[in-house]
């Protein structure tokens, strides 16, 4: 094997593919990089077993061959070389030669035919979106995704078609984030629960672009697909939340407030409230609602804060409690300029939703105050 490329476009593909390999395995294997030759392209896989991905790039291939060379070492390497063309072989005795300019690396290989082959997906159904688009669903709603292992299917987020509507719904227990947009070409409704940390992935390798990606979908598997580039993931299995019956439909107290001017409040009562001396300990703010006025206030060992906002209000008079960053995360991926948030009791969630109808609605549960 032997080829010439580019240090720009080798780095791109390694900076996609390095996303699947495998941190902590007892199989070596599954920390490397498969490089193998096509013609006058290069494909670069890595996969650890939940995800994989594939990049092919264009370069000049003398020699075609195969091997498995360690990802993080290769990809550190060609990181820190010089930006020009880098001559790679793999040498009679299966050392994977690099070349740029002074430099000269030769490092070990695996033997290519240990490397797993990639699941073959019988795609059921699938849509096509704009990656700008998928980026920016993902973006709102990956954050409410849980992290506790003991319920699963709320590690990831659900993406549901119906109609010509595509839903990303994301839900930790605590709080909800859903996302809509229109699809154009929807041919079967489905409902897909895809791991948050492929999304984490897939998020960093698409563009901002109006290029399109494929998402299809098996019984067991997804796959994102786009011009140069597939990712390949397992699906959770398990009964995701019916969202739609838990968001209130009615509500009891509502704000119409400045989107920017409630996080800024939010980021600094966090300052008091994420400050305690008890180490992992986390004191909710209190959301006290009047007349034409919000306060949020917190009192711990640290000291006390409270924050005043003239806002227009309709309903009844409101105290409850909240955890700030759940109202953080929320409102740092809003875009519109002012929102409603809509409460029912102190014991019941609260809603943050655009003023115009929207795409997009986020649910947080209240934390009892003590008295």
């Amino acid at each position: 094997m032997k080829f010439v490329c580019e240090k720009d476009k080798i780095l791109k593909a390694l900076n996609s593919v390095i996303k699947a390999v495998a941190s902590k395995t007892t199989m070596p294997i599954l920390e490397g990089i498969l490089i193998q030759t096509n013609d006058n392209e290069i494909k670069f896989t890595t996969y650890d077993l939940e995800i994989g991905i594939e990049y092919i790039m264009d370069a000049e291939v003398t020699e075609q061959g195969s091997t498995v060379v360690n990802a993080i070492m290769f990809s550190e390497i060609i990181r820190k070389l010089p930006d020009t063309e880098i001559n790679i072989t793999l040498n009679d005795s299966n050392l994977l030669v690099i070349e740029c300019e002074g430099s000269l690396y030769k490092l070990a290989t695996m033997n290519p035919e240990e490397f797993p082959e990639l699941p073959q997906i019988n795609i059921e159904n699938s849509i096509s979106i704009e990656q700008n688009i998928l980026k920016s669903m993902i973006r709102k709603t990956i954050f409410a995704v849980s992290i506790e292992e003991n319920r699963p299917i709320f590690t990831g987020c659900l993406f549901q078609t119906v109609g010509s509507k595509l839903n990303v719904v994301a839900v930790d227990g605590f709080r909800l984030a859903w996302n809509s947009t229109t699809l154009s070409n929807n041919k079967n409704d489905f409902n897909a629960v895809i791991p948050g940390k492929t999304l984490n992935e897939v998020n960093k390798i698409i563009l901002d672009s109006f290029d399109n990606i494929t998402i299809g979908v098996s019984k067991n598997q997804a796959l994102f697909e786009m011009d140069n580039c597939k990712i390949v993931t397992r699906l959770l299995d398990g009964e995701f939340l019916n969202y739609s019956n838990v968001i209130p439909e009615n509500w009891e107290t509502r704000i119409r407030i400045n989107k920017n001017s409630l996080q800024d409040c939010f980021e600094r009562i966090s300052l008091i409230s994420a400050s305690s001396t008890e180490k992992e300990k986390k004191y909710p703010v209190k959301v006290l609602i009047d007349i034409g006025k919000v306060t949020i206030s917190c009192t711990n060992q640290t000291g006390d804060a409270k924050e005043e906002l003239y806002v227009s209000t309709e309903g009844k008079n409101l105290e409850a409690g909240f955890n700030p960053k759940y109202f953080l995360e929320a409102l740092k991926v809003i875009e519109d300029e002012e929102v409603f948030v809509d409460f029912g009791s102190n014991i019941s969630p609260c809603v943050i939703r655009p003023i115009e109808e929207g795409d997009y609605t986020y649910m947080i549960l209240p934390i009892r105050l003590k008295d």
